[in-house]
């Protein structure tokens, strides 16, 4: 088991070369630090704490400023814990990247969903509607309470209530690309939550040590586009000399009659 700390950007698509197309999620996973290493002894359990995002000295409370200053890196804003863990492969202070993962690798993919607020049993739970003419007195009503006999209402009724803000784990979804420079992870489809909100990347529970075939990515280098750029003004250069090498033996014949 393995995982690191990122914030997901949005959505967009790439290109295989044979042209396939796939939509991708883009989470940043800037550089996490292992803040704590939990132990049987100490603990009762095994297990690192991560921590993600840098945020200033003053907004961070004296807890998580002891916990930071012993692991020797600056405040962070989120703090997590990775069970199942070698913790010998781990050690107080050091870096967790992007690198940990390889593209076409499964993972579990955790994050809050978005927030929907107070809603109704149509939204809420797919209820149907009642009729919708003026005779009808039930349009968007949760309907009956069940039987009089418990003078009470049954548990799992689905009524009316808060929707949303709901810790939710998608399992089994693919790594597309890893790129270390940009510290950016592509996730193959969607991810729960809202952009720049908090996602865990895990090993898949189901499938620990699936790695998928992947095709290799199009890529746009910035040196072809100069290469391109420099042509087109080679080009016109010359067509701009030949212009006016036209010009002057026009004007010489001119002058010369």
């Amino acid at each position: 088991m393995k995982g690191i700390l990122g914030r997901k950007i949005g959505m967009t698509q790439v290109f295989s070369k044979s042209g396939k197309l796939t939509p991708v999620t883009v989470i940043s996973v800037e550089p996490n630090v292992v803040t704590q290493i939990k132990t049987i002894e100490n603990d009762g359990y095994e297990a690192i704490q991560l921590g993600f995002d840098t945020k200033r000295e003053k907004l961070a409370t004296k807890a998580s400023l002891g916990i930071t200053n012993k692991a020797n890196t600056t405040p962070k804003r989120f703090f997590r814990e990775i069970r199942g863990v070698e913790i010998k492969d781990y050690a107080l202070g050091q870096e967790v990247k992007a690198d940990i993962f390889t593209p076409g690798e499964v993972v579990d993919v955790t994050g809050t969903t978005k927030g929907k607020g107070f809603q109704g049993v149509v939204k809420r739970h797919g209820n149907n509607r009642g009729p919708m003419g003026h005779g009808s007195h039930y349009h968007r009503k949760p309907g009956s309470m069940g039987t009089m006999l418990p003078m009470r209402v049954f548990k799992g009724k689905k009524l009316p209530g808060h929707m949303g803000t709901l810790t939710v784990t998608i399992q089994n979804l693919e790594i597309v690309d890893v790129d270390l420079e940009n510290n950016v992870i592509l996730v193959k489809g969607n991810v729960p939550g809202a952009k720049n909100s908090l996602v865990v990347i895990k090993s898949a529970v189901k499938n620990p040590n699936k790695v998928n075939p992947r095709e290799e990515l199009v890529t746009y280098v910035a040196n072809e586009v100069i290469d391109n750029t420099q042509d087109v003004t080679e080009v016109a250069n010359e067509e701009s000399t030949e212009a006016n090498e036209e010009v002057v033996e026009t004007t010489e014949e001119v002058a010369a009659e």
